[in-house]
């Protein structure tokens, strides 16, 4: 019998975890050919959520969970729960039910007939603003046209992975992630599943502008130096630009007898040319913060408690889980 891991990371979900739970647990009851383990991590979590998983874990053995030493962000909490995740195949969800568990039977389907990854992609997206949809949109459409890589749009983290695609992820060991780039990257054979978005079932998003713009940059500067590059094309410009205007003001000066035009002209000369150099200077910052980050080979995470017992050996963890 297969065992399906439910990957569900967890940051002060304490208003929809019993309700995520009954919801996914009558779900998965009727798929009697397969093990599940349903696999929390809490993320640093400030509210009741950890003694909630507890409480569930006294009721139902088939809970697992994951405390993390402290909030280290989703996409930390993902590589720390397919560190931990057992199963042949795991399905990763969000707490908020905005991900559908009903789902789940059509995504072990397509598994079963050989897909490596099933993700689910939102035919919909209640509940989010238009200002939301739209930077969104425009969002993939950027990246899609800034990278080699064919980034899924409008798709999340919703989705079933085979065993051999989540080890594949376990080795990307980077600080700096974008899993929802990754899950491209690694390649193997995906399908997908169209959806309609819920809105939260409970409580409130935890994704803001601020960090949804975060996650942005991530994206971008993980999966392509576009960035650079434009900002190169755009020095080069401006430079031929400048060199073809002083050759007009020589000759007109020269042959015309025309006065040069003095402060206002040269000001709005030095503050546009000192705009873009700081601009090129903040994009080229981004990229070596990314890399100074990622040369001090930090664990991805630490574990406080998994499953009721403390965690004593922090170094290296990952590697010997399985």
């Amino acid at each position: 019998m297969k065992t399906i891991s439910i990957l569900i990371p967890a940051y002060n979900e304490e208003e929809v975890l019993e309700q995520c739970y009954h919801r996914t647990i009558n779900v998965i009851e009727k798929l009697v050919d397969y093990r599940f383990e349903l696999l929390f991590v809490n993320d640093g979590s400030k509210d009741n959520t950890l003694s909630i998983l507890k409480s569930l874990r006294m009721m139902d053995s088939r809970i697992s969970y994951v405390n993390l030493s402290r909030n280290f962000g989703k996409e930390v909490a993902m590589i720390a729960g397919l560190d931990y995740a057992r199963g042949d195949a795991v399905v990763l969800m969000d707490a908020d039910l905005q991900d559908p568990p009903e789902l789940i039977p059509e995504l072990i389907k397509y598994w079963e007939q050989g897909y490596d990854d099933v993700y689910a992609k939102r035919r919909s997206r209640d509940g989010e603003s238009w200002l939301k949809k739209l930077t969104s949109a425009q969002f993939y459409r950027v990246l899609q046209k800034t990278t080699r890589i064919p980034i899924q749009e409008d798709t999340g983290d919703f989705r079933l992975l085979d065993r051999r695609a989540v080890d594949a992820l376990r080795q990307l060991r980077e600080t700096q992630r974008y899993t929802k780039g990754m899950f491209s990257w690694i390649g193997f054979n995906k399908k997908e599943i169209l959806f309609n978005r819920d809105p939260r079932a409970a409580g409130k998003t935890k994704w803001h502008y601020a960090s949804l713009i975060n996650l942005a940059i991530e994206g971008i500067t993980s999966f392509t130096v576009a960035p650079l590059r434009l900002s190169s094309i755009v020095g080069v410009i401006v430079s031929l630009c400048a060199f073809l205007y002083m050759l007009f003001i020589i000759g007109s000066t020269l042959m015309l007898g025309n006065n040069v035009d003095g402060y206002a002209s040269l000001m709005t000369v030095i503050l546009f040319l000192g705009g873009l150099q700081l601009l090129s200077i903040g994009i080229i910052g981004e990229y070596l913060g990314r890399v100074f980050n990622e040369t001090k080979r930090r664990p991805l995470y630490f574990v406080d408690e998994y499953n009721n017992e403390k965690v004593k050996e922090i170094v290296h963890l990952h590697e010997t889980i399985h």
